[in-house]
């Protein structure tokens, strides 16, 4: 990637200072414990790791209703944590901020063309373990979007995770990751999230996860669509040669089935909440390829 926009003020840097976890209220939500169990059960049957992998599972709710919307793979738990103590190094927050600048111009841009305004999500980088608006923040949980506080989080050694256990190098593997959950923020804004959350309680288990999956493909083919249209000050593209393919073989590490393979379990489309690896690809490719958020419609609702 050739990335050297300006960099986004909607950060926070929490790495280094730790954070405790809480199983209080949730502000509407009911209390973390109202969701945190249905989660673990589909996690479970799903990966088969003994860790709370809350922003990889099927959710029980969307949109206000506190879920947390994740990009599919969390991370392995390590004794200890799995972030140093220290704060973000600084080439790590410019990318970081650098991409998330980038969405902004992008997505505001596409919103614009409509008649719409864009409202920046805010992205907090933590270590280990941390608060958010949905509660609990955890480095297994993996990256997640809150649509309480309308915030992204994700641990920075997630990045790690993807290149070395998911065999995904590379600096757009990384950035797809956040405009992956910056596409959920996107679909906040335009009300997809309450309309699958109405979808969901309308369902069966089944049939609530064909919605979840719908939902992230579609943050896939976003997170392709501001790929496609990010544009350096000088006008100049983003991306280039082999950054496609970055993307692509992240996608494809983290879909259900791959996930499932590779836990030793048996394939369960049953229980897919984020889709195949050939889906994820397929949906990351049309984004990129079409650059038209228009042509995302992966919903059942």
């Amino acid at each position: 990637m050739r990335l050297n926009g300006p960099e986004s003020s909607n950060f926070e840097d929490r790495t280094g200072q730790g954070g405790g976890f809480s199983l209080g209220g949730m502000g509407g939500g009911g209390g973390i414990l109202g969701f945190l169990i249905p989660m673990v059960l589909g996690r479970f049957g799903i990966v088969g790791i003994l860790i709370l992998a809350l922003g990889y599972c099927a959710l029980s709710s969307l949109g206000g209703g506190g879920g947390m919307l994740g990009g599919g793979a969390p991370t392995q738990q390590t004794q200890g944590g799995s972030s140093a103590a220290s704060r973000l190094p600084p080439a790590t927050k410019t990318f970081m901020t650098r991409v998330l600048g980038s969405t902004e111009t992008v997505w505001g841009s596409i919103f614009s063309q409509s008649g719409s305004r864009y409202t920046p999500t805010r992205l907090v980088a933590y270590s280990s373990n941390s608060q958010s608006g949905c509660g609990a923040a955890q480095s297994a949980m993996g990256p997640f979007y809150c649509p309480t506080d309308k915030q992204i989080y994700i641990d920075p050694s997630f990045f790690n995770e993807l290149s070395q256990r998911f065999g995904a190098p590379g600096d757009f593997a990384q950035a797809y990751v956040i405009a992956h959950e910056v596409g959920h923020h996107v679909q906040d804004l335009e009300g997809t999230l309450d309309k699958a959350s109405a979808a969901q309680a309308r369902s069966g288990e089944a049939d609530g996860n064909a919605v979840q999956v719908g939902i992230e493909l579609q943050a896939d083919c976003y997170a392709g669509v501001w790929a496609a249209n990010a544009r350096n000050p000088d006008g100049s593209k983003v991306l280039e040669a082999g950054d496609a393919e970055e993307g692509l073989r992240a996608a494809q590490a983290i879909g259900d089935d791959t996930l499932q393979q590779e836990a030793g379990g048996r394939v369960r489309p049953e229980t897919f909440t984020h889709g195949t690896s050939a889906q994820r690809m397929e949906a990351l490719r049309k984004g990129l390829t079409t650059g038209d958020p228009s042509q995302c419609n992966y919903n059942r609702i």
